[in-house]
Protein backbone atom coordinates (compact mmCIF):
# COMPACT_ATOMS: atom_id res chain seq x y z
CA UNK A 1 0.00 0.00 0.00
CA UNK A 2 1.43 3.33 -0.62
CA UNK A 3 1.39 5.61 2.64
CA UNK A 4 2.04 9.63 2.76
CA UNK A 5 3.06 10.55 6.24
CA UNK A 6 1.93 13.72 6.62
CA UNK A 7 4.59 16.73 7.77
CA UNK A 8 3.89 16.85 11.67
CA UNK A 9 5.33 12.93 12.14
CA UNK A 10 8.73 12.19 12.65
CA UNK A 11 10.43 10.58 9.40
CA UNK A 12 12.06 7.98 11.69
CA UNK A 13 8.02 6.57 11.94
CA UNK A 14 8.29 5.14 8.10
CA UNK A 15 10.66 2.33 8.74
CA UNK A 16 7.40 1.08 11.29
CA UNK A 17 5.20 0.66 8.39
CA UNK A 18 7.04 -2.30 7.07
CA UNK A 19 5.46 -4.21 3.60
CA UNK A 20 4.04 -0.61 2.59
CA UNK A 21 5.86 1.98 0.54
CA UNK A 22 5.85 5.09 2.07
CA UNK A 23 6.63 8.66 1.71
CA UNK A 24 7.08 11.65 4.17
CA UNK A 25 5.48 14.88 2.30
CA UNK A 26 9.17 16.43 1.70
CA UNK A 27 9.78 13.24 -0.52
CA UNK A 28 6.45 13.38 -2.78
CA UNK A 29 6.80 16.96 -3.39
CA UNK A 30 3.94 17.82 -1.14
CA UNK A 31 5.79 19.89 1.44
CA UNK A 32 3.61 23.16 2.69
CA UNK A 33 0.23 21.92 0.56
CA UNK A 34 -2.99 22.23 3.39
CA UNK A 35 -5.07 19.39 3.65
CA UNK A 36 -7.48 19.73 0.62
CA UNK A 37 -4.97 20.39 -1.72
CA UNK A 38 -2.68 17.81 -0.33
CA UNK A 39 -5.23 14.97 0.01
CA UNK A 40 -6.50 15.94 -3.73
CA UNK A 41 -2.27 15.67 -5.22
CA UNK A 42 -1.87 12.67 -3.00
CA UNK A 43 -4.75 10.79 -4.26
CA UNK A 44 -3.63 12.32 -7.93
CA UNK A 45 -0.40 10.41 -7.01
CA UNK A 46 -1.14 6.79 -6.11
CA UNK A 47 -1.09 7.85 -2.16
CA UNK A 48 -3.62 5.12 -0.93
CA UNK A 49 -3.74 6.34 2.50
CA UNK A 50 -2.37 9.65 4.23
CA UNK A 51 -1.32 9.12 8.03
CA UNK A 52 -1.10 12.21 10.22
CA UNK A 53 -1.73 13.31 13.59
CA UNK A 54 -4.36 16.16 13.22
CA UNK A 55 -7.69 15.12 14.99
CA UNK A 56 -9.29 17.58 13.40
CA UNK A 57 -8.76 16.31 9.80
CA UNK A 58 -12.49 14.71 10.47
CA UNK A 59 -13.68 17.96 10.81
CA UNK A 60 -11.99 19.37 7.93
CA UNK A 61 -12.94 17.47 4.85
CA UNK A 62 -15.68 16.05 3.52
CA UNK A 63 -15.37 12.53 4.20
CA UNK A 64 -18.09 11.55 1.70
CA UNK A 65 -15.50 12.74 -1.31
CA UNK A 66 -12.34 11.36 0.38
CA UNK A 67 -10.10 10.34 -2.85
CA UNK A 68 -8.03 8.11 -0.30
CA UNK A 69 -8.11 6.66 3.40
CA UNK A 70 -7.05 9.17 6.12
CA UNK A 71 -5.43 7.58 9.08
CA UNK A 72 -5.08 9.49 12.48
CA UNK A 73 -2.77 8.48 14.97
CA UNK A 74 -3.58 10.17 18.25
CA UNK A 75 -1.41 10.50 21.13
CA UNK A 76 -0.07 13.05 23.75
CA UNK A 77 2.45 14.28 21.07
CA UNK A 78 3.99 13.58 18.04
CA UNK A 79 7.65 12.14 19.01
CA UNK A 80 8.35 9.11 17.78
CA UNK A 81 7.97 7.18 21.68
CA UNK A 82 4.15 8.21 21.51
CA UNK A 83 3.40 6.72 18.24
CA UNK A 84 5.45 3.63 18.53
CA UNK A 85 2.59 2.33 20.90
CA UNK A 86 -0.14 2.82 18.29
CA UNK A 87 1.98 0.92 15.67
CA UNK A 88 0.67 -2.50 16.17
CA UNK A 89 -2.88 -1.44 16.06
CA UNK A 90 -2.08 0.80 13.02
CA UNK A 91 -0.83 -1.93 10.51
CA UNK A 92 -3.63 -3.94 11.68
CA UNK A 93 -5.76 -1.02 10.10
CA UNK A 94 -4.60 -0.66 7.20
CA UNK A 95 -4.92 -4.67 6.32
CA UNK A 96 -8.56 -3.53 5.58
CA UNK A 97 -8.60 0.21 5.61
CA UNK A 98 -10.33 1.34 2.03
CA UNK A 99 -10.89 4.97 0.21
CA UNK A 100 -12.93 7.56 1.81
CA UNK A 101 -12.48 6.06 5.07
CA UNK A 102 -11.04 8.10 8.14
CA UNK A 103 -9.91 5.83 10.69
CA UNK A 104 -8.18 7.26 14.14
CA UNK A 105 -6.36 4.94 16.53
CA UNK A 106 -5.83 6.34 19.81
CA UNK A 107 -4.04 4.49 23.09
Amino acid sequence: MKLLLDECLPRKLKREFAGHQVFTMDEAGFKGLKNGKLIQSASEEGFEVLVSVDKNIEHQQNKVNLPLAILVLSANNNRIESLLPLMKQALKVLENIKTGELITIEN
